[in-house]
């Protein structure tokens, strides 16, 4: 049927007042979805660390959190959620509105060991979380009370062969970075050495020192100090690249070829954030590690220097990190269930 001119017209009159009133508030919309990003962020954000205060990984994300807050203009709060092998503090980020205002400062634990040693971890890592960027690697010594007889690898590797049985070793926890990378040594060399698990590397240094246990694998901010006191000797570290931390200490793989472990801290947030607010806490982070103060930074927390990473690199490196400790893992014998 066909309408008459006037009826039509008046239909179109009204829909071109329909669309003259709709268009607007539909361009409206679509501009404040483009600008949520350039207004990020506009309130506090929560930067979860999956340590206890005080803790090396503590004194990085602080660290971290003063920087961005500065920057952004924005408080940024430290909220301290240890446990599961720091799956408690990723699983409460990951639970978390994809908005930019919960992050989290994972570790190689979070991203690569803790969820591959239970066998309920309740989260996936590379399904569950964004990660943003890489802040630093963490390279391990492995020391000893000044009392064992041995000044090199080579010395070490002789008398635990010599006696097996005899020593031992402390760890701040089974399926620790320190448990695992001992076991690894100790597979790899056929070794027998005891393994004593503390609640931490904290709560293991009174026996380390005193001699009560013999060995530990120590990442820089408990090793050095003591080290240059005299009251550890360094055998090795366990990155297969010399220490710029302490150049006098080699590498372990000097002795023991193919020996190249270590841990890192990274960045990260709940999964499907927008990748502009992604980009713009990367880019942040980014603009951070460029600066001296940055270096200054990661030598107070005995942390070596690692190229930055893009948020589309660190996803790739975070999945070769789960692929590459999956052996390693399996290897030392390790779970936490």
């Amino acid at each position: 049927m066909i309408l008459p001119r006037a009826a039509r017209l008046r239909i179109w009159t009204r829909l071109t007042c329909v669309l003259a009133c709709v268009l607007p508030l539909l361009a409206s919309g679509s501009a404040q979805a483009q600008e949520t990003p350039r207004q990020y962020p506009n309130r506090p954000i929560k930067l979860v660390v999956p340590f206890p205060p005080g803790s090396l990984v503590d004194l990085l994300g602080r660290s971290i959190g003063d920087s961005l807050q500065a920057s952004f203009k924005q408080p940024v709060v430290i909220d301290n959620k240890a446990g599961a092998s720091t799956l408690l503090g990723a699983k409460l980020v990951a639970a978390s509105a994809p908005d930019g205002y919960t992050l989290l400062v994972p570790t190689v634990t979070t991203m690569s060991l803790g969820p591959q040693l239970m066998s309920k971890p309740g989260i996936d890592p590379l399904k569950d979380l964004t990660p943003i960027a890489r802040l630093g690697a963490t390279n391990f010594f492995l020391s000893v009370h000044p009392s064992f007889p041995a000044r090199n690898m080579k010395e070490w590797i002789e008398v635990l062969r010599k006696s097996p049985g005899k020593y031992s070793y402390a760890s701040s926890g089974t399926g620790s970075p320190h448990h695992i990378f001992m076991e690894l040594l100790k597979k790899q060399l056929n070794l027998d050495i005891t393994h004593v698990p503390y609640k931490g590397s904290n709560s293991s240094m009174p026996d380390l020192l005193s001699g009560q246990v013999d060995m530990a694998f120590l990442d820089g901010t408990l090793a050095i100090p003591n080290i240059k006191s005299g009251k550890l000797f360094a055998m090795g570290t366990s990155m297969a690249k010399r220490t710029v931390l302490m150049a006098s200490v080699p590498p372990i793989a000097e002795t023991v070829p193919g020996y190249d472990w270590s841990g890192w801290i990274g960045f990260a947030g709940p999964p499907g954030m927008p990748a502009a607010i992604v980009d713009i806490i990367a880019d942040e982070i980014k603009t951070l590690q460029a600066t001296p103060g940055y270096a200054v930074l990661l030598d107070k927390a005995a942390m070596e220097p690692t190229q930055p990473l893009s948020p589309a690199e660190m996803v790739e490196f975070v999945r070769n990190e789960y692929r590459r400790w999956t052996p390693a893992i399996k290897a030392s014998g390790a779970t936490v269930d």
